[in-house]
């Protein structure tokens, strides 16, 4: 068989599966035509809604498994085709035919679902850290609303907001096949939706309900992320920076005994009022060791924020969260993460003082008794701009810090689940999904 041959077989193959109906097979193992109930749509929302939690959970992770074995599989076949482009490509497309295959099947007459969970299944393995970035988002805004159809849009955003973001060359060489994909699966979700994207502007979309399990689930969410939040800070700022500032320059002005790993250059052996050429050296060493910490640093801070922010805002908002601590709380955690958010582009900023004031300094180490007095204007400017956005980018992460501190003794205030018993819907109405 020839690659052609390869490529178009997998990808009707990725179609039929995609296409397997497990929400209408699911209602009818439970004597139920789901087209009939709830909002009509056989995704795992609706069946949630009718049948119940625990068969949702089921038919979300059989679309979610489908669209990753669609890609999976590709993936396998793939190796065994010969052209370059037609390899690269064969992933997509067939995650792309599984993804259609569920809003399309044709053993429904092409009446399928909206595409969230298999779409999902498609980029857990095409796309895992953009995949693992939308998750996010979409737990995040389930958190805050409530709302799945809201959460699935923004999170189909999120993730072209993700993909064009990590790395470089996001339309160019491989890449550009699973950009295209992340823009056209986003259009077909968005387009998908525009009925709940109706009733959200006039305010009548069905909520998940305010059950126990949600409000076990918001919480664990909402401790997870603030304890890592907090933690994270504590530990960077207050131990691993401090740490190791305070060791290297302590090694590097060691008089005696000074590692052979470390050798002193003879510019850096000049000392004078101005500047300690060897606690500078073991200075510089730190901030390269801390220096490519910072965007995970940053990445954690975000993350973390955003979903104890969303998680805080849901309870501000809700019938439960009327109280004034459930509001500051909200407002605290709010205002933390803005710092974060502030705090990440002046760091990037303070990386780039560190170039032009490590070159001044190096220009005065290396100078003479007769240039450097020339030197050292030039070198005191560069220094005190750096140590002043230093100064601003530790506060922010100082005030931050405080901050996420007082949400974390809020958290003794979390508000309490309510036990609600779990009935299938069963009746005609036409609910949303």
């Amino acid at each position: 068989m020839g690659d052609e041959s390869f490529f178009a077989v997998t990808i009707l193959a990725g179609y039929l599966v995609g296409g397997i109906p497990f929400g209408y097979l699911t209602g009818r193992w439970r004597g139920v035509d789901i087209f009939q109930h709830g909002s009509g749509n056989i995704g795992a929302t609706n069946v949630g809604r009718v049948l119940g939690r625990k068969y949702g959970i089921l038919v979300f992770m059989l679309d979610f498994a489908k669209g990753a074995a669609a890609v999976a599989t590709a993936l396998l076949v793939g190796s065994q085709i010969r052209d370059a482009t037609l390899r690269q490509a064969l992933p997509v497309l067939a995650g792309l035919a599984a993804f259609l295959g569920h809003m399309f099947p044709i053993y429904l007459r092409f009446r399928g679902g909206k595409g969230v969970a298999t779409g999902a299944g498609v980029v857990a393995i095409l796309l895992p850290l953009p995949a693992l970035g939308a998750l996010l988002t979409w737990l995040g805004i389930i958190c805050a609303t409530r709302y799945v159809s809201l959460a699935s849009m923004i999170a189909a955003v999120a993730l072209c907001l993700f993909q064009f973001s990590f790395g470089e060359g996001a339309l160019a060489g491989e890449k550009a096949f699973t950009s295209v994909f992340c823009l056209i699966a986003a259009g077909l979700v968005l387009a998908r939706h525009r009925a709940n994207l109706a009733r959200l502007l006039r305010g009548n979309e069905n909520r998940l309900s305010e059950g126990f399990a949600m409000s076990r689930l918001v919480r664990t969410v909402h401790v997870l992320s603030l304890g890592l939040w907090f933690g994270s800070a504590t530990f960077f700022l207050l131990v691993v920076a401090v740490s190791l500032f305070h060791t290297f320059e302590s090694v590097g002005a060691a008089a005696e005994h000074r590692p052979a790993w470390l050798p002193l250059p003879v510019e850096f052996a000049h000392k004078d009022a101005a500047v300690d050429g060897p606690r500078e050296q073991g200075s510089r060493v730190a901030g390269t060791a801390v220096a490519p910490l910072f965007g995970w640093f940053f990445l954690v801070q975000g993350t973390c924020g955003f979903l104890a922010t969303a998680t805080a805002l849901g309870w501000s908002r809700s019938s439960a969260g009327t109280t004034k601590t459930h509001r500051r709380r909200a407002t605290i955690l709010l205002l933390a993460l803005c710092l974060v958010l502030v705090g990440w582009p002046i760091e990037r900023h303070v990386a780039d003082l560190r170039i032009p004031r490590n070159q001044a300094t190096d220009r005065y180490l290396r100078g003479t008794s007769d240039t450097r007095p020339q030197l050292l204007a030039e070198m005191k400017a560069a220094r005190s701009d750096f140590a002043t956005w230093h100064l601003i980018s530790l506060g922010l992460g100082m005030a931050s810090l405080a901050l996420v501190t007082w949400g974390m003794a809020l958290a003794a205030a979390l508000p309490e689940g309510t036990r609600t018993d779990e009935r299938p819907m069963m009746n005609d109405e036409r609910h949303t999904a």
